[in-house]
């Protein structure tokens, strides 16, 4: 990336223009979110956590749940790890949850339970980095501070019609440079959310609707005809496919679940044992293995019972869900951090991920019955 000439005056004249067009356009048009009505630094951290890699039809309820359950930083911070990661069930990205309760007991301990406004004591928090240090403290206190998420990324791509490939740890850093130069000393935090506001609703990946832009006037990329071939990013690997033998393991009238270790993918969830196939190996062989490897468990494994797929950012797999009947003896914890045998109608209690939601509905668990057990162990 050729680097912008940050104090040349046609590029301030530029970033003038920009500020006054797009805060007016946000004024008149940005939407009517919770987040937006608040000035409450947890309630917008929450959202801006929620809102990584999350499109915002599917966070709003997660948003509004969540709030109910743990309004201030000190409810969140006094609520077991368990509650926090149920009420997340569902939205992803668990780690972020985790986090946040890791963070808030961090500014309960230090800092009075306050949402501190410094940027670098509010950077060294759990799971803080430097876009959401950016939103919360120029959209909470007016910090004047850049947000680079993707939407905003792309914008000022176009804005300056930058062809040099976005993944490049070069152009990242000038790209947060040129950021950081155009955010206003007067309402950042509007200046960050009209950017982003307009990646999410006007410059999109594909089919920007430049004809509805307020600043395509200003934009060199609308300017050169170049919209819809940048930003330029790095080919995608292609995505790996895994089978994963899982055994819904009975004893008398109850089901086995195990607790996934907690440094793992989906860490701190529970989910039905089992693993990943060997080359070589039959599901059946695959579920009698993974169950001796995390629970030192010997199991029969009897009919199958449904194949679940789920897509991860990086990864598809395809859950080969089988019966099997545990022989006697005592289920140990080697592969994972706990263990249960529960009755079938108890399992919507433990916070689980997607793929052993579908596991869970497959059994033909009542809902209603599922819903009254829906508190935590």
């Amino acid at each position: 990336m050729r680097r912008l000439r940050l104090s040349h005056p046609a590029f301030q004249a530029r970033a003038k223009a920009l500020r006054q067009k797009l805060l007016a356009w946000y004024r008149r048009n940005r939407r009517d979110l919770p987040w937006r009505r608040t000035h409450d630094p947890y309630r917008i951290w929450v959202a801006e956590v929620m809102l990584q890699q999350t499109q915002v039809p599917t966070v709003l309820p997660y948003y509004r749940r969540f709030l109910r359950r743990f309004p201030t930083v000190r409810a969140l911070e006094s609520a077991p790890e368990q509650t926090v990661l149920k009420v997340w069930q569902g939205l992803g990205y668990y780690r972020r949850a985790m986090n946040l309760r890791r963070a808030a007991r961090t500014i309960v301990r230090d800092h009075g339970g306050r949402v501190p406004a410094d940027p670098a004591v509010f950077a060294a928090l759990p799971g803080v980095g430097r876009y959401t240090a950016g939103a919360v403290l120029s959209i909470a206190f007016g910090v004047p501070l850049a947000a680079l998420d993707g939407n905003a990324a792309r914008v000022i791509v176009r804005w300056f019609a930058v062809t040099d490939c976005i993944d490049k740890a070069r152009v990242r850093r000038a790209l947060w440079e040129t950021a950081a130069s155009l955010v206003p000393k007067r309402l950042p935090g509007n200046w960050n959310q009209a950017v982003m506001e307009l990646g999410s609703r006007i410059c999109t990946p594909r089919g920007p609707r430049c004809p509805a832009c307020p600043v395509r006037g200003e934009c060199l990329a609308y300017e050169r005809g170049l919209q819809e071939n940048i930003p330029v990013r790095r080919a995608r690997r292609k995505v790996p496919h895994i089978e994963v033998g899982v055994g819904i393991v009975w004893r008398g009238r109850r089901v086995l679940i195990c607790k996934r270790r907690r440094e793992a993918m989906l860490g701190g969830l529970w989910e039905f044992p089992g693993g990943k196939r060997d080359p070589g190996e039959t599901i059946q062989q695959c579920v009698r293995r993974e169950l001796k490897e995390e629970c030192d468990l010997q199991v029969t494994v009897g009919r199958h019972m449904v194949d679940v797929m789920h897509a991860y950012s990086h990864l598809r797999v395809t859950l080969r869900c089988y019966h099997a009947t545990a022989a006697p003896g005592r289920a140990r914890c080697l592969g994972c951090d706990d263990l249960r045998w529960v009755r079938p109608s108890e399992i919507a209690r433990f916070p689980l991920p997607v793929a052993d939601v579908k596991i869970l509905e497959a059994l033909g668990i009542d809902r209603a019955a599922a819903r009254r057990n829906a508190s935590l162990p």
